[in-house]
């Protein structure tokens, strides 16, 4: 394979007016032939289904239908999208959708809503019915839920809540989710947890925490409860100023972690211990951009590409496979990118 096509989700408040796709060369890394394939408002988060036949996108408003944002279904095609439906997310602001494995389940984060709701994915790949609603605003009185980002791992569904600095669990109940009997995973007060992965074995998990700039690293222990074994600072030493961690990943082989900083403009790269899970510090990039949100590994794992929010770019690195670290190549303009998405 020499290009796949990569998928960008936008903010429309500006010039923007949607998704939008590339060419992406696995070779150089160029990335050229730039259409504008589906026409949303502020569609900030997309998700390609696991059969890749389908992509799912986010309204991150508050104003599609009764407060809520939405969600839309597209049938991927050869020149584009094809819109098969929209549903509401049935609470405001949503920014993150998680689909399982099977490709036949999806959930959607709230964020302003303080919710998710699962949806049934049809054959066809359309949102069945309204979806099942779960709010997190009556489990702290003392907090306010921000439901941010939702991964199927495990048979369980793990949410991430950056204002109850939580990561809640869920299991399939006869089709509903219900909460998991192990509870949560309970992050530092503050931390703000946004984003997170699990390693290929599912035994370690990695949470960026926007709020304090770090990430936690948790042990999965023989009982199946994760237990906290390290959290480490995303920011350079010297740094000073406000920044906030937003996206991380892992590369496809386990050995490198990474994460982005808006307001550092940076990515941070880790090598991992592939025996005890840990993280240590190798590398800080400079995005060539400002406010770097979602980032994504290329297919080939050679490059890195960062959506740059406020500088309407979308930067290039090049990556070493065997070091991990990140090299600036080239970039794109593109106004307010905020999620990349390899086909």
């Amino acid at each position: 394979m020499k290009s796949t096509t990569l998928f960008v989700g936008t903010y429309t408040d500006t010039s923007s007016e949607g998704i939008y796709s590339y060419q992406f060369d696995l070779n150089t890394g160029a990335l050229s032939s730039r259409r504008m394939v589906a026409a949303l408002t502020s569609p900030s988060f997309v998700k390609i289904s696991p059969d890749k036949n389908y992509l799912y996108a986010v309204q991150e408003s508050d104003t599609y239908d009764s407060l809520s944002g939405g969600v839309s279904a597209f049938r991927i095609k050869e020149k584009g999208l094809d819109l098969i439906n929209t549903k509401a997310s049935r609470g405001a602001h949503p920014c993150h959708i998680g689909i399982s494995s099977d490709g036949r389940t999806l959930a959607v984060s709230n964020y302003s809503g303080g919710n998710f709701t699962v949806f049934s994915i049809a054959a066809n790949g359309s949102l069945v019915d309204s979806g099942q609603l779960i709010s997190h605003k009556k489990l702290d009185t003392t907090k306010t839920s921000h439901v941010h980002s939702a991964v199927f791992n495990d048979s369980l569904l793990f949410i991430a809540d950056l204002g109850l600095d939580q990561i809640r669990m869920y299991k399939n109940d006869n089709n509903s989710y219900i909460s998991f009997e192990k509870g949560s995973i309970d992050l530092n007060s503050g931390d703000g947890p946004r984003h997170f992965t699990f390693s290929r074995k599912g035994d370690f998990l990695y949470v960026i925490n926007e709020h304090s700039s770090t990430i936690s690293v948790f042990h999965k222990d023989e009982s199946g409860i994760f237990v906290k074994t390290a959290s480490k600072s995303t920011l350079r030493p010297n740094f000073k100023g406000e920044s906030f961690c937003a996206d991380v990943h892992l590369s496809s082989d386990g050995k490198f972690l990474y994460g982005s900083n808006r307001g550092e403009n940076t990515i941070v790269v880790f090598e991992v211990n592939q025996n005890t899970g840990g993280i240590k510090y190798l590398q800080s990039t400079d995005v060539k951009g400002d406010w770097p949100r979602n980032f994504s590994i290329d297919p080939s794992g050679k490059f890195v590409l960062v959506a740059n929010q406020k500088s309407n770019n979308i930067t290039v690195f090049s990556r070493n496979i065997e070091t991990g670290f990140l090299k600036f190549m080239h970039e794109v303009q593109l106004p307010r990118p905020v999620c990349l998405e390899f086909l």
